[in-house]
């Protein structure tokens, strides 16, 4: 009844933020500034607010501030809230330098890793010292009793692992309702494993996010009347991996997260085949492009990704039980 309670008050918070938040982004005139080389439909998006990240990040951070006044398991409530803030004031910069200082290039490459390395190494250290939560150093293999021990070297695979996924979110998120509802699909996802485990703080704080992203989608879909931005993107890739992580299901995230997985992969791949041969492989870069490019409109793309990280996500689910 608990959780109950927490995701529909999330969902209807998040549904009462996001409209006093559109007018206020446009009379600041936090809009959205389309990129040239993108697609030219994409151009009557410019101006559409964005920075609306902030909306979903407040009603989940409240609610579980007030979470942890009433649950007994409020170690991983506290380092996902600290994950999520350490990665959406990332975002949150990035936004602020691409809207209000009008420079499109946002936060550089290197600044953006080296502030979510910092976010990584944080996080590990707070779980590990403090002993907020005992994170295994070992990545298990599913199907498998085994697992790959990796010691110290732990730090460096959740340091790539949530700067990974955090770029990879942020990439998806190209397209109306896109990266909200398969972020939605993931959590959903690792919130059953959670109770699997009897993690009731990450199952809690999980089903917490899902009802802000649900509150957020009604806004956030085809046609968005506001955008999450990379406050928004960035902070979900790094919590995905970090409840991965903390579930010690990392390479169910494969699965889970697989629509992310290929949209990042095909960037990679577009940029590497370009500069090895002089020609791409996809329309264009990120994946979802290249099907709007190919003619499918928005909403079709978003229904074929949704249905696609819907069955990975349960296939996840199942490497993630047994």
């Amino acid at each position: 009844m608990q959780t109950i309670i927490f995701t529909l008050s999330a969902f209807i918070l998040t549904a009462i933020l996001v409209p006093l938040f559109i007018p206020l982004l446009k009379r600041l005139k936090f809009g959205q500034s389309i990129r040239q080389e993108g697609p030219k439909s994409h151009m009557k998006k410019s101006g559409t607010p964005t920075m609306g990240g902030l909306t979903f990040l407040l009603s989940t951070l409240l609610l579980s501030l007030i979470a942890l006044l009433f649950v007994e398991d409020r170690g991983p409530i506290i380092l996902l809230i600290l994950v999520t803030l350490g990665f959406g004031l990332i975002g949150f910069i990035d936004d602020y330098i691409i809207v209000v200082k009008k420079n499109n290039q946002g936060l550089t490459s290197k600044q953006k890793f080296l502030f979510q390395i910092l976010i990584a190494v944080l996080f590990y250290s707070v779980s590990r010292f403090l002993g907020l939560l005992d994170i295994s150093t070992t990545v298990n293999i599913p199907f498998t009793d085994a697992g790959l021990p990796l010691g110290l070297l732990y730090i460096v695979f959740i340091i790539f692992w949530q700067v990974g996924f955090s770029n990879a979110v942020n990439l998806t998120d190209g397209v109306d309702g896109l990266a909200t509802g398969l972020s939605i699909i993931a959590f959903g996802c690792y919130a059953y494993l959670a109770a699997i485990q009897n993690q009731s703080g990450i199952m809690l704080f999980t089903l917490i996010l899902i009802g802000s992203l649900a509150g957020f989608l009604l806004y956030n879909k085809n046609k968005a009347k506001l955008f999450m931005g990379d406050t928004g993107s960035l902070a979900l890739g790094g919590i995905i991996a970090t409840v991965s992580i903390m579930l010690n299901q990392e390479l169910t995230l494969l699965f889970i997260g697989l629509m992310f997985v290929a949209e990042t992969l095909s960037v990679m791949l577009q940029v590497a085949s370009f500069k090895l041969t002089g020609k791409r492989i996809f329309r264009m870069s990120p994946l979802h492009h290249h099907f709007e490019l190919g003619g499918w409109s928005e909403w079709k793309i978003v229904l074929v990704f949704w249905a696609v990280g819907l069955i990975s996500g349960l296939i996840g689910i199942y490497l993630g039980v047994n």
